[in-house]
């Protein structure tokens, strides 16, 4: 089973864009670099990863996705914010 991912990076201009993929690293590359990021990041360079999860499956991913976009910018920030500590605090 592959695994897919729900992400968010935050942009050049400290707005945050939330996406799918089944390769985190090459589509963090992908907004940053060339045409295939999404039209929304590529005039807001350099964006970097703030929050990601797995999912089952496409469907689940972009189930999530719609949920996470759904937020209101308080709300994203507090799930960025969590997973960031989330990540501090593993050895």
């Amino acid at each position: 089973m592959d695994s897919w991912y729900v992400y968010i990076v935050r942009c050049g201009d400290n707005s945050l864009y939330t996406g799918i993929t089944k390769d985190l690293e090459k589509r963090i590359l992908e907004h940053n670099s060339g045409p295939k990021g999404a039209k929304y990041t590529r005039s807001r360079r350099p964006v970097s990863l703030v929050y990601s999860e797995e999912a089952a499956s496409r469907s689940a991913a972009t189930c999530r996705e719609y949920i996470i976009k759904k937020l209101d910018i308080s709300r994203k920030q507090k799930l960025v914010k969590q997973h960031d500590t989330q990540d501090r605090d593993q050895p």
